[in-house]
């Protein structure tokens, strides 16, 4: 029922999509707009968003006429974009002013935790993990989201610019690599 290596994989995989470590100057930024962040009201609305879309995901996308595979491989092209921008320090994906002053729903919770890229591994992960798995996988990523952004002010003193930056290059490789592989294993579907 359970599995170490699947729950393991699935942990990492997670963790390189939602990259909560290369989003810590993000997190700081809007802590420091906002005043604070409500860390447990941010994951558990992402936690909420990755739950449902866990288990409805693929009826969501029928209703919409579309297939797993198309959205994996859309989502796969965004991942791989987001990883670009980590790599090069370019912003493909602008946000407004606006959204940077909402609570800490949107943008931490949605798009940032729980955003296209991690709707899009939940579902190439079902197709390939069990779901009990994936849900301890998602669980555990939660606990680490929740952690960091409780401790974003003792994090930006620890580990500096330097360490975001290099934070930032490193999980941008690993998404890149996870969007060629969902593309790679996706497009071959069509």
């Amino acid at each position: 029922m359970f599995q170490f290596k699947e729950i393991l994989s699935v942990s990492l995989i997670l963790f390189s999509v939602i990259d909560i470590l290369g989003s810590i100057p993000i997190i700081i930024d809007l802590r420091k707009k906002a005043g604070h962040i409500q860390s447990e009201k941010a994951t558990l609305v992402a936690g909420i968003i990755m739950v449902v879309f866990l288990f409805l995901g693929e009826s969501i996308l029928g209703l919409l006429g579309l297939d797993v595979a198309s959205f994996a491989v859309a989502g796969s092209i965004i991942l791989f974009i987001l990883g670009m921008e980590m790599i090069l320090g370019r912003d493909f994906f602008r946000s407004h002013e606006s959204e940077a002053s909402s609570s800490s729903i949107v943008p931490l919770a949605f798009p940032l935790i729980a955003g296209a890229g991690t709707m899009t591994t939940i579902l190439s992960l079902r197709a390939e993990y069990s779901v009990n798995n994936i849900l301890v996988g998602i669980f555990l990523n939660l606990v680490f989201v929740y952690l960091v952004l409780k401790s974003s002010n003792w994090i930006e003193q620890k580990i500096g610019k330097g360490g975001y930056n290099v934070l930032r290059k490193v999980f941008g490789v690993i998404l890149i690599a996870i969007a060629v592989k969902l593309f790679k294993n996706n497009f071959l579907v069509f």
